[in-house]
C-alpha cells in the first residue's frame, strides 16, 4: 500500500520549536505537507479557510501548542472538537506543559493525544517521527483510504 502525504497544521508561536519540527520533518524524510501558523486566531482562520487562508487545505492532522497568543490552544481545541464539521480531525497537543490539569483538560476537550515536548533535540525529533508514523502509517484518517500502490487515495 502507498501512503499518501497528509496536510499537517502546526500551531506554534515559538520560532525555535517551529524550526525543530521543520527539521524533524526534513531529517525523517517526512513527505507530509507542513503548514505553520503562530497563534490561535491564525489557526482558526486556517482551519475554517477564511481571511488570508481561503485557499488553505483542510488539515488531516493538527499539532497544537497550548500556550498561544490571541486564542490559546485550549480554546482552539474546544472550537475544533465542538464543530461537527471539524471534530474528526485528529489534534495532538504538543506542548512544554506537563501539568496534570493541562493533560486532563485537553483530554476532556477531546484531544486525540497529549505529548510533552522533550527538551533534548534528538528526542524531540524522535517524537515528531513517532507522531508521523502513527498518524500516517498506523491510523486510518477520515477520507484518506489507501489503495494498492500507484492508485492514490479513494
Amino acid at each position: 500500500m502507498t501512503v499518501q502525504p497528509i496536510e499537517v497544521l502546526l500551531v506554534e508561536d515559538d520560532p525555535g520549536d517551529e524550526l525543530i519540527t521543520r527539521e524533524a520533518f526534513e531529517d525523517n524524510k517526512i513527505r507530509n505537507n507542513l503548514h505553520v501558523v503562530r497563534d490561535g486566531l491564525e489557526a482558526l482562520d486556517f482551519i475554517y479557510q477564511r481571511g488570508a487562508y481561503t485557499e488553505a487545505p483542510r488539515p488531516d492532522l493538527v499539532l497544537l501548542d497550548l500556550n498561544l497568543p490571541k486564542y490559546d490552544g485550549r480554546q482552539v481545541l474546544e472550537k475544533i472538537k465542538g464543530d461537527p464539521e471539524l471534530r474528526a480531525i485528529p489534534v495532538v497537543v504538543l506542548t512544554t506543559s506537563s501539568a496534570e490539569e493541562d493533560i486532563l483538560r485537553s483530554y476532556k476537550l477531546f484531544a486525540n493525544a497529549y505529548v510533552t515536548k522533550p527538551v533534548d533535540l534528538e528526542q524531540f525529533m524522535a517524537v515528531i517521527r513517532q507522531i508521523d508514523e502513527f498518524f500516517v502509517t498506523v491510523v486510518r484518517l477520515p477520507g484518506r483510504t489507501r489503495l494498492p500502490d500507484g492508485q492514490g487515495l479513494a
